[in-house]
């Protein structure tokens, strides 16, 4: 656990920090969540309301960086309180990116809205769900000062690689099987990358948690599973 300063105010600025953080947290995952409701229920009205809820995400990294760079300048932080609070800009970056993933996500669920019905989307669905419990751990590490929770967040990346890469597949073999279908597979693809982005955001917010707490970087690498981008489509005979 962090150790208490002779300055109480002190504390309770940084407790306020990782609040923000947190909150700022909530509403990238509101999002992702959102936006994929939107798009498995073709409900193009939520979906517009995720696109306008990006200036609230927008609005709040400013806030936390202004709080930051107070911080910085006027308790001149040491060890892990600098940890925390450089960390913690990069966190919010990191959130910024994902809502902007979201809003995008949602903007090509409207335009599948407006298209027939294609098939199964439980592939989205479960990417989805695993993006998002990846995100709550990560700020949930925050929250609690939890390395080893980071850690396990950071490693948890490659089903969400798995579930890409099949969708990837799918969404070729649909293109391939029927040219009516490359409108509607390409947005399903590109919403698809967006998911498997948000998830590497996750996993590098909890990257960045693990290092604010001890101090140490964990290996540059992590388990992956993707190799969709070197996927060959061979013309059908």
């Amino acid at each position: 656990m962090p150790q208490e300063h002779i300055v109480k105010s002190y504390d309770d600025e940084l407790k306020r920090l990782r609040d923000l953080v947190a909150r700022m947290g909530g509403l990238a995952e509101r999002q992702v969540a959102d936006a994929t409701d939107a798009l498995i229920r073709r409900d193009a009205a939520m979906a517009a309301e995720v696109v306008s809820r990006d200036a609230e995400i927008d609005a709040m990294e400013r806030e936390i960086e202004i709080f930051c760079v107070r911080l910085l300048a006027l308790r001149q932080p040491m060890a892990q309180d600098l940890r925390l609070i450089v960390g913690a800009l990069k966190i919010i970056h990191g959130l910024e990116r994902i809502g902007d993933y979201a809003k995008n996500a949602a903007k090509r669920s409207i335009v599948i809205s407006q298209q027939q019905s294609f098939g199964s989307l439980n592939g989205f669905s479960r990417m989805a769900r695993l993006v998002q419990e990846n995100l709550k751990g990560a700020m949930d590490a925050l929250v609690t000062n939890d390395a080893a929770r980071a850690e396990q967040v950071w490693g948890a990346d490659a089903p969400v690689d798995d579930i890409y890469n099949g969708i990837f597949r799918e969404m070729l073999t649909f293109m391939m099987e029927d040219a009516r279908n490359i409108t509607v597979a390409t947005h399903l693809l590109f919403i698809a990358k967006n998911l498997e982005r948000i998830g590497d955001h996750a996993t590098n917010i909890a990257e960045t948690v693990h290092y604010a707490v001890l101090g140490d970087a964990l290996p540059d690498e992590r388990p992956k599973a993707d190799s969709s981008s070197y996927a060959v489509v061979r013309p059908q005979a």
